[in-house]
């Protein structure tokens, strides 16, 4: 197994231990999307789709949400947190320091983008969210945070990518009302400002 691979299985291993029950998932499947979007996408990209969340694996150097009065803000100091932890984890294992700067880079700007990387993890992250982590996230979040969630979601997806939430199905079939509800308001929101 070569340096890549090991510090890649080393990081779902960390996220593996993670409290939510979902992020292990999250974590794949985000790479899942990112590989059917863009199947040549490099080790940075494939990297930052497998890690960006892990700072909430870890209990000890986890942002609390409700140590924040602004949700944005919330995003940034977790991404930046994430990048820090996968940074430490790709100089034990000596990876580039090409990928690893631009791994973290991309880590760190996740929750915005900004360009064409950084807009793809973005995207790739917020359909992740809509196919495997909204089903657990409402069982415990509930209708209205779960609405808001999605909202916020939907409204940082590129356009291009938008069409691609409106195909995932769900078994509960309360979560595909609450989805087309997010969407509408979203809409709504997007052409009233």
């Amino acid at each position: 197994m070569n340096k890549i691979d090991c510090a890649k299985k080393k990081i779902l291993s960390v996220i593996s231990g993670s409290e939510v029950e979902e992020d292990l998932r999250h974590a794949e499947n985000t790479l899942e999307w990112l590989l059917k979007i863009q199947p040549d996408a490099d080790q940075a990209l494939q990297i930052s789709a497998l890690g960006h969340d892990i700072e909430r694996a870890i209990t000890e150097r986890k942002v609390r949400r409700s140590d924040f009065d602004d949700y944005d803000e919330f995003k940034k100091v977790h991404a930046e947190n994430s990048s820090k932890i996968l940074r430490e984890i790709l100089c034990e294992y000596q990876i580039s320091e090409t990928i690893i700067d631009e791994t973290c880079r991309l880590v760190t700007v996740h929750e915005v983008g900004g360009e064409i990387r950084s807009n793809l993890l973005k995207d790739v992250d917020s359909i992740s969210y809509f196919d495997v982590n909204l089903p657990l996230y409402f069982e415990r979040e509930g209708w209205e945070e779960s609405k808001r969630r999605c909202v916020w979601g939907y409204q940082r997806l590129s356009k291009k990518m938008r069409s691609l939430v409106l195909k995932i199905t769900y078994e509960n079939p309360l979560l595909g009302r609450l989805v087309r509800e997010s969407v509408q308001e979203a809409e709504t929101q997007s052409t009233i400002q």
